[in-house]
């Protein structure tokens, strides 16, 4: 365990080799810190630090940097994820609240935390398998077309255009409709899609048909295979600030980003739509990757998280501010999606 005074000469060095990317001195610490001891007494501390792990020297005649261990230990520090700015409150909320459905709230995340943050953003679409049916619609285009849409607790909306095998009256659509709402309304869209499977056979012969590629075509809308993989990211062209960061990661990071899969795995699963998770260095997946962190959290309506957004970045970065930004627009996106 280390006392206070060692954690707050961690912190220091984490802050200012943030912010200066240069290995920190005893001497420069005492300059620019309010530590209350003398460069004799820090480089004391810096060496306890550095027998710990907590700190590196880089080259002999250097200062020193923060390991993982030591970036672990400062972000474990950190109490509280500090509260944003009223204007940087005010610019989430302005800048989200102009979206006009689920695609375009992802479209406009992704870009804001990717300035906010200065790193790569990733948001994972809202999953479908987590969420309800808000309502079903049979448009009639023509005698034998229809327009379905499905509409989800999330505010996504899927349709399918349906070429019925004879023409459909005004009264068996409005049947139709009304009995798919009563079924599906408030409904988990896996059940839902059972649900509806057994409509077919509580019609006439003559109907069933045409009942058969409705009810086909809505269960195509409620699978969830391809939702659940759609990620979208941002910000990449950041990744050119930071230079030597990533010495040996920046290859396999850009052939991450092309990967959704790989990109799910980083993010995590989707958890507690409050909590902000941080991976630093080694702790992400890919042994590739050893140079990137990641802060994700999980967003949707109120405490259940429908899906996950982030950012990956190195491992020298601004922590507290970039955990502010996450959660910050994890909770936005959620409350935008409930008022979808």
């Amino acid at each position: 365990m280390l006392d206070d005074r060692k954690l707050d000469v961690l912190r220091a060095i984490v802050e200012d080799y943030v912010s200066t990317r240069e290995p920190v001195g005893s001497k420069a610490l005492v300059e620019r810190h309010a530590l209350g001891v003398s460069p004799a007494t820090v480089r004391n501390d810096m060496a306890v630090l550095e027998e710990e792990g907590f700190i590196a020297q880089p080259h002999t005649s250097a200062g020193r940097v923060p390991t993982d261990k030591g970036y672990r230990l400062f972000v474990d520090r950190l109490a509280t994820v500090r509260p944003l700015s009223s204007p940087e409150r005010r610019a989430i909320s302005s800048f989200l609240d102009g979206a006009v459905d689920v695609d375009d709230v992802v479209h406009r995340s992704v870009r804001l935390l990717a300035q906010m943050t200065h790193q790569v953003a990733i948001v994972q679409y809202p999953t479908l398998s987590g969420s309800t049916v808000r309502h079903v619609e049979l448009v009639v285009m023509a005698p034998t077309r229809l327009m379905l849409v499905l509409i989800t607790s999330t505010g996504r909306v899927e349709q399918r255009v349906v070429e019925l095998p004879n023409p459909a009256s005004d009264t068996l659509v409005a049947e139709l409709r009304a009995r798919l709402n009563t079924i599906t309304l408030g409904t988990g869209l896996p059940d839902a899609a059972r649900a509806v499977g057994d409509l077919v056979d509580t019609v006439g012969p003559a109907d069933r048909p045409t009942v058969a590629v409705v009810i086909s075509a809505l269960v195509d809308a409620f699978s969830a295979e391809k939702s659940d993989e759609r990620v979208l990211v941002g910000g990449t062209a950041n990744l050119a600030r930071f230079g030597t960061d990533f010495d040996r990661s920046m290859r396999p990071l850009l052939e991450a980003l092309e990967e959704h899969v790989v990109l799910l795995k980083l993010l995590g699963e989707a958890g507690d739509a409050s909590a902000v998770t941080v991976r630093i260095g080694h702790e992400v997946p890919y042994e590739e990757l050893s140079e990137t962190s990641v802060v994700a959290s999980g967003y949707g309506p109120e405490r259940d998280a429908l899906a996950t957004l982030g950012i990956v970045g190195p491992t020298r970065m601004d922590y507290p501010g970039t955990m502010a930004a996450v959660r910050a627009v994890a909770r936005y996106v959620g409350r935008a999606l409930a008022d979808e």
